[in-house]
């Protein structure tokens, strides 16, 4: 054979091989970067009215302005596909509610199989049960039955915590006429007077509920102390909260109950960027505050309160260096 026919062979040759390797190496979505857009780690946040967008676009801004990790958000429909988008690897970091993440990493109602491939970062802030109405005469939970109510997207944290608190007062979802809705579709129900009342889990303020009242009346329904401590009973990852009436200019402050808003990332995550993830957020806790009120809420006792679920090594490293040891796979 000539030697250009040689070279062109041995050229071909390695070429294919080059191919068939990178077929049989790929097993999982690289997690340093969104390929899909060069813009570094993808975080998955929540419905564009809630507090998981708004927060989450300040903490990416600031953690990418003040450390080496670059993050930029997207907007989801919370927490049960926020979880997903981890375990794909659509996203390599993203917010949950507490109760969720438990039922993920446990593999019970909203899941069949346990998703035990990712950790914990922090947990931020709570997550008030707001349930918002536009009809003065709906003071009580009980008042709910019968009514047309939002309870969140179908198999959503927020039907679940609507489910919890309706049966605390021996309603079921056969007692109202259920939509299910997300945080926007429910606020413009609610104005065209679809619906009576709709649930709301998220860090009030909301901006759904903000915008509404903004413009007209609106009024939070309370839970009584009796059935948040049979809630609670039942369902230890609630606490108890109360929502000023100055958040939203109500009649009165109400009492509700709350789960956690938590951070967490696929296990796979650099410890280098985990780390960077956390201390751009406990390190700038002032400028974070400033651009948005659930900095206010944020502290290292909270964070580091998650139990059962492991927190992330390079969150780990972070709290031991402020002298706090959390629970690591």
């Amino acid at each position: 054979m000539k030697p250009k026919a040689l070279r062109v062979a041995f050229a071909l040759t390695l070429a294919l091989s080059m191919v068939l390797t990178a077929c049989s190496t790929v097993q999982k979505p690289p997690v340093q970067t969104d390929s899909a857009s060069g813009e570094g780690l993808t975080f998955i946040t929540g419905n564009e009215q809630g507090t998981y967008y708004r927060f989450g676009g300040v903490l990416a801004g600031k953690i990418s302005d003040t450390t080496e990790t670059k993050l930029h958000t997207i907007p989801s429909g919370g927490s049960k596909e926020n979880i997903e988008a981890l375990q794909s690897g659509k996203a390599q970091v993203g917010f949950t509610q507490s109760d969720v993440l438990g039922y993920a990493y446990d593999g019970t109602r909203l899941f069949k199989e346990k998703a035990d491939d990712i950790s914990v970062v922090a947990q931020l802030y709570k997550e008030q049960v707001q349930i918002v109405t536009m009809n003065p005469k709906l003071r009580s939970v009980s008042d709910l039955k019968g009514k047309s109510v939002s309870i969140g997207a179908s198999g959503s944290g927020v039907y679940f915590n609507a489910i919890d608190v309706l049966e605390a007062y021996g309603i079921t979802e056969k007692d109202i006429s259920p939509t299910y809705q997300s945080f926007s579709d429910s606020v413009d129900a609610l104005q065209s007077g679809k619906i009576d009342a709709a649930f709301v889990v998220a860090g009030a303020p909301t901006s759904a509920i903000s915008g509404l009242a903004a413009t007209t009346n609106v009024y939070l329904i309370g839970l009584d102390d009796e059935h948040i401590d049979k809630l609670i009973e039942a369902s230890p990852q609630y606490s108890k909260v109360t929502v000023s009436k100055k958040t939203y200019n109500t009649p009165s402050d109400i009492n509700t109950v709350a789960v956690g808003a938590v951070l967490t990332v696929r296990d796979d995550l650099p410890e280098e960027d985990v780390y960077n993830i956390i201390s751009g957020i406990y390190e700038n806790l002032g400028s974070i505050t400033a651009a948005h009120s659930k900095g206010s809420e944020l502290n290292l006792d909270t964070a580091a309160s998650v139990v059962g679920i492991p927190y992330h090594k390079g969150a780990a490293r972070y709290y031991s260096e402020k002298g706090i040891t959390v629970n690591v796979k």
